[in-house]
C-alpha cells in the first residue's frame, strides 16, 4: 500500500463510480459516434465518411467507376477506424434499390438481393457516387459546414455535409444505440421537399397539416400501408406502429384461383418467406395451396401460389398475412442526433431541424461567395487605378530595380494594397488593349452589382428562404419518381361491408373443423319424423358439429373448449355450396391444433347493460360483461380460467336479470336467476352452477323466456317440450331435477334449450344428415317422459347438433325453396303422425332423488 502511494501514476479510485463513468463514456461514444443519424443530413458517421472519401477521391457519378476495395481502404485508413466489413456492408446497402429509397451510392456487379444473398467480395465490386448524392456534398467546398479532425489528428473530416435535400426522412435509418433505438422510414422525395416548401411558407403548420403534403412513408419495396392512424400518431409524437401489407392479386386460371405476390413488405426476405409458406403448408396449418413457384426476374417480383379448386382464395390470402411475413408492422422511432443529443422528433420538428440547417449552409455559402466577390472586386479597384494611370505605373516600374521596390512605389504613389499592387505587377501587356480595358469595366460592374445583392440575402431571411425552395425545387424535378407505397384506410371502410348484402345465413361447422356459410333459405321445413336433407358433405368419419344462424354482418365470437374467444364478421366465413366440405376453421382462426369452438354468440353492437354467461362441462358458471370483449386481438383472448380437465360447453348472451336453465346428459335440469352468479372479470375462474354425480356432464344451456317451453332432444332422435312451469326456480349449485327419463330407447341427453311455437329447430346427426322442422310440431310432454321420434338415425348414427332458428314472417315463403329450385337426391317421403304412438309416457317420479 505505501509502494501505491509512493507512485504518483497509481491512483486509488472507486470501482462503482469507474464503471459508471466507462460505460456513460463508451454509451456517448456509441450513440453520437455510431448508431445515429444526424438530423440535418440524416447520416451515421460511417455514411457521411463513405460519401466524403468518396467525394475526396474523386469517384462522382461523372466518373468511371472504382474498386469497392479501394474505397473502403481510403475510409479505414483516414477516417472510419473499424472493420471493413463493416464498411463494406454499409456501402452495400447504399447500393441496393430494395434497402435505400433513393441510392446513395451507383453500384457495379453483385451487391446482393431481397432473397438475402449477400454481396461479392469488395475486391470484385465496383462504385461510385450516384446522381442524388452529389447533392448531399454540393457547396462542400464553399465553406458551407465545419470540420473536425480525424481520429488521429491527421486529416480533417466534415461534422454534416450540406445536404440539398431532407435525406433524414427520404431513405429512412435504424440503429441500436445503448439504451435506445431509432427507426426511421423511408418517404417520397417529392412529397418531403414539399412538406418543407409548405413549412417554410408557413412555420405555424402542426405535423397533421404537413400530412396534406407528406402522407406517409414510401418504401422501396412496394407494398401496401393500411390504415392512417399509426402514421399519423408517429408524426406527432415521433413514435408509432404501421401495418405493411405485400401487394397481391387474385387471378383466375384453368377454372382454378391462384394467388400473385408482386411486392412485398419493407425488408422482408423473400426465399425465407417461401420458406415459411411451405411449412406452414407442410405441417397443416393452412390448407389449399397446390404448389408454390417464384417466377422473379428482373422485371420484376412474381410469387405464385397456387390453389386447389375448392379453396377460398380471399380466405387463404387473409389467413398468410396473419401468419407470414406477408403482413408486417414497422414500428417507426423517429430518433436522430439534434446539436449532438439524441431526441425523438415529431414530423414537424424533423423538417423544421432541416430547414435550419439549410439557412446556415445558404448564409455560409452566400459569406463565402460575398467573400470571394469583394476580394475580386478589390483587385479589379487597383487595375482600374493602374489603368487610369498607365504611363505613370510603367515608368514607376521600369525604374525599380526589384519586384519588390515596383511594389512598395505603386502601393506608397496610388495608395494600393498588397494584393493590388501584386495584381498590377503580375498583369499582361494584352489587358492593356482597349478591349480588355472594358472587360475589367463590365466585370468591375457586375461584382458591385453581385455584392450588393449577397448582402441583402445575408441580411434578409425571406430571400435566404426563397433561394432555399429555388433549389429544392430543381432537385424535386429533377430526381422525383412516382410513389411505389400505397397507402389504404384499412379493413373497416365502408368498401368492405357496404358492399355486402345483409341477409341471415346458416354456418356449419364440422368435428374436424370445416366451417362454411350458406342462406337459410338453402333448408326448406320438413315434418318431424322424415328423413332430412344432406346438409353438408362429409368424408372420413367427419360430421357436423355446429350450426348457428346470424346475419352476414354480425359480429361473431367463436369460445372454444380452451377457454378462449376469437372474433370475424359474419360475412368473412365463406359461402359454398350446400354439399361441399368448406374450409378449414384455421384458415380463419388461429386456434391450435387440439382446440375446437364450444359455441358461437352473433353480436350487432357492444352493449353496456349485457353480459355473457359461461357454463363449463363440469358445471362451472361465470358472468362476465360484454363490453370486456369488445377488443379481441387476432390471436384471440382467455375468455375464462379453466380448471384442469375441465372445457368450456356454452356461452350465452345476456341483459343482467335472466333465469338460466342447464341440462346434463343423465337428464338433470337447474333452473336459477343469473344474478346467484356474480359479475366477475374476463379472466375469472367461476363458481358452481350444477353439481354432477359421477360420469355426469353439462350438454346444455339457455335463458329461460316467459311464454316458451323446454325443449330436449336425444342421441337416438328422440325429443319433446316441457312447459317452464315444471322447472321450478332453485339456487346455483344444487343437483336440479329430473327433465327426461333416460332409456335405451332414447339415449342420453344431447341438447337442452328453450324454444318457441314460431321457431324453427335444426337437427343435425354424425352422418351430415340434417332436418328443419317447425318447433309447434314437436309435441310438449312432462319432464319425465322419453319424447317423440324427431328424426330416424340409423345403425352407428346419433344426433350431434341441435339448433334453433328465428324465422320471421316475411321469410315464411323463403322457407319453401331449395337452393337452386331442385329437391334432394336423398330426400324419402315424408311421413306423418305415424311416429306419434311411439311417444312413451312415463309416470311422475316422486321423492328428494330428484331434488337439491
Amino acid at each position: 500500500m505505501s509502494d501505491q502511494q509512493d507512485n504518483p501514476r497509481v491512483k486509488d479510485i472507486n470501482i462503482s463510480q469507474e464503471m459508471r463513468t466507462s460505460f456513460m463514456d463508451y454509451a456517448m461514444s456509441v450513440i453520437v459516434s455510431r448508431a445515429l443519424p444526424d438530423v440535418r443530413d440524416g447520416l451515421k458517421p460511417v455514411h457521411r465518411r463513405i460519401l466524403y472519401a468518396m467525394n475526396e477521391l474523386g469517384i462522382t457519378s461523372d466518373k468511371a467507376y472504382k474498386k469497392s476495395a479501394r474505397i473502403v481502404g481510403e475510409v479505414i485508413g483516414k477516417y472510419h477506424p473499424h472493420g471493413d466489413s463493416a464498411v463494406y456492408e454499409t456501402m452495400v446497402r447504399m447500393a441496393q434499390d430494395f434497402s435505400y429509397r433513393n441510392m446513395l451510392v451507383d453500384g457495379h456487379g453483385n451487391f446482393g438481393s431481397v432473397d438475402g444473398d449477400a454481396a461479392a467480395a469488395m475486391r470484385y465490386t465496383e462504385a461510385r457516387m450516384s446522381k442524388i448524392s452529389m447533392e448531399l456534398v454540393r457547396d462542400i467546398k464553399q465553406d458551407t459546414i465545419d470540420y473536425q479532425e480525424n481520429y488521429d489528428g491527421s486529416e480533417t473530416e466534415p461534422v454534416v455535409l450540406p445536404a440539398r435535400f431532407p435525406n433524414l426522412l427520404v431513405n429512412g435509418t435504424s440503429g441500436i444505440a445503448v439504451g435506445m433505438a431509432t427507426n426511421i422510414p423511408p418517404h417520397h422525395l417529392s412529397e418531403v421537399i414539399d412538406g418543407v416548401l409548405a413549412l417554410s411558407k408557413d412555420p405555424d403548420l402542426t405535423s397533421l397539416d404537413l400530412m396534406e403534403h407528406i402522407p406517409g412513408p414510401d418504401f422501396p419495396t412496394g407494398a401496401e400501408i393500411i390504415g392512417v392512424s399509426g402514421i399519423r400518431r408517429a408524426y406527432e409524437t415521433g413514435k408509432g406502429s404501421i401495418l405493411i401489407r405485400a401487394k397481391c392479386e387474385i387471378e383466375e386460371k384453368n377454372n382454378k384461383q391462384r394467388i400473385l405476390v408482386h411486392e412485398l413488405p419493407y425488408q422482408v426476405n423473400k426465399a425465407r418467406l417461401i420458406e415459411k409458406i411451405a411449412e406452414l403448408v407442410r405441417d397443416k396449418k393452412i390448407e389449399g395451396i397446390t404448389d408454390l413457384r417464384d417466377e422473379s426476374d428482373r422485371t420484376g417480383m412474381r410469387i405464385v401460389i397456387e390453389l386447389r379448386r375448392d379453396a377460398n382464395a380471399n380466405v387463404l390470402l387473409n389467413n398468410l398475412y396473419k401468419q407470414t411475413a406477408l403482413q408486417t408492422s414497422f414500428g417507426i422511432n423517429m430518433l436522430a442526433l439534434v446539436n449532438g443529443r439524441p431526441k425523438v422528433l415529431s414530423l414537424k420538428e424533423t423538417l423544421y431541424h432541416y430547414l435550419e440547417h439549410q439557412k446556415v449552409v445558404i448564409r455560409r455559402r452566400t459569406a463565402y461567395e460575398l467573400k470571394k466577390a469583394e476580394a475580386r472586386a478589390h483587385i479589379l479597384e487597383g487595375l482600374r487605378i493602374a489603368l487610369d494611370h498607365l504611363d505613370e505605373v510603367i515608368e514607376l516600374i521600369r525604374a525599380s530595380q526589384t519586384t519588390e521596390a515596383a511594389r512598395t512605389g505603386l502601393m506608397e504613389r496610388y495608395e494600393l494594397s498588397h494584393d493590388q499592387a501584386q495584381a498590377i505587377l503580375d498583369m499582361r501587356l494584352q489587358r492593356l488593349t482597349g478591349l480588355e480595358r472594358d472587360k475589367i469595366e463590365s466585370e468591375y460592374k457586375d461584382l458591385i452589382a453581385k455584392i450588393a445583392e449577397l448582402k441583402e440575402i445575408l441580411a434578409n431571411e425571406e430571400k435566404v428562404l426563397e433561394i432555399i425552395r429555388e433549389e429544392l425545387i430543381d432537385i424535386r424535378d429533377r430526381y422525383a419518381d412516382d410513389r411505389r407505397t400505397i397507402i389504404t384506410l384499412g379493413e373497416d371502410t365502408f368498401e368492405d361491408e357496404d358492399l355486402i348484402p345483409r341477409q341471415n345465413v346458416a354456418i356449419t361447422l364440422s368435428h374436424q373443423g370445416y366451417i362454411k356459410r350458406l342462406p337459410v333459405s338453402t333448408y326448406r321445413s320438413q315434418k318431424r319424423g322424415g328423413r332430412g336433407v344432406q346438409g353438408m358433405g362429409t368424408h372420413d368419419e367427419d360430421f357436423v358439429r355446429h350450426l348457428f344462424v346470424t346475419n352476414s354482418h354480425d359480429h361473431l365470437l367463436f369460445f372454444t373448449n380452451k377457454g378462449k374467444v376469437y372474433r370475424i364478421k359474419g360475412y368473412e366465413v365463406p359461402e359454398q355450396k350446400r354439399t361441399s366440405k368448406g374450409i378449414p376453421i384455421i384458415n380463419l382462426l388461429q386456434i391450435d391444433q387440439d382446440e375446437y369452438i364450444s359455441t358461437v354468440i352473433p353480436i350487432s353492437e357492444f352493449a353496456e347493460n349485457q353480459s355473457l354467461f359461461f357454463m363449463t362441462k363440469y358445471g362451472v358458471s361465470k358472468r362476465t360483461e360484454l363490453q370486456a370483449f369488445k377488443k379481441i386481438r387476432r390471436g384471440g383472448l382467455f375468455a375464462i380460467k379453466l380448471r384442469e380437465g375441465d372445457e368450456l360447453h356454452g356461452v350465452r348472451l345476456t341483459n343482467g336479470d335472466q333465469e338460466i336453465i342447464t341440462g346434463t346428459k343423465k337428464g338433470q335440469a337447474i333452473r336459477f336467476n343469473e344474478q346467484d352468479v356474480r359479475q366477475m372479470g374476463r379472466t375469472a375462474a367461476g363458481v358452481k352452477g350444477i353439481q354432477l354425480t359421477n360420469g355426469d356432464e353439462v350438454v346444455g344451456m339457455d335463458i329461460l323466456h316467459p311464454d316458451q317451453d323446454v325443449l330436449i332432444v336425444t342421441e337416438e332422435g328422440f325429443g319433446k317440450r316441457t312447459p317452464i312451469e315444471e322447472y321450478r326456480q332453485q339456487t346455483r349449485g344444487g343437483k336440479g331435477i329430473k327433465t327426461c327419463n333416460i332409456t335405451e330407447r332414447n339415449g342420453d341427453l344431447v341438447s337442452l334449450k328453450v324454444v318457441a311455437e314460431d321457431h324453427d329447430l335444426m337437427v343435425i346427426t354424425t352422418n351430415g344428415v340434417l332436418i328443419r322442422m317447425h318447433v309447434a310440431e314437436i309435441s310438449q310432454t312432462g319432464r319425465n317422459t322419453q319424447g317423440v321420434r324427431l328424426i330416424r338415425v340409423g345403425d352407428g348414427e346419433f344426433v350431434s347438433t341441435v339448433a334453433r332458428v328465428n324465422i320471421s314472417d316475411e321469410e315464411d315463403e323463403e322457407e319453401e325453396l331449395l337452393e337452386e329450385g331442385s329437391e334432394p337426391e336423398n330426400e324419402e317421403p315424408e311421413e306423418n303422425g305415424s311416429e306419434e304412438a311411439e311417444a312413451v309416457e312415463a309416470t311422475e317420479e316422486t321423492g328428494d332423488s330428484e331434488e337439491e
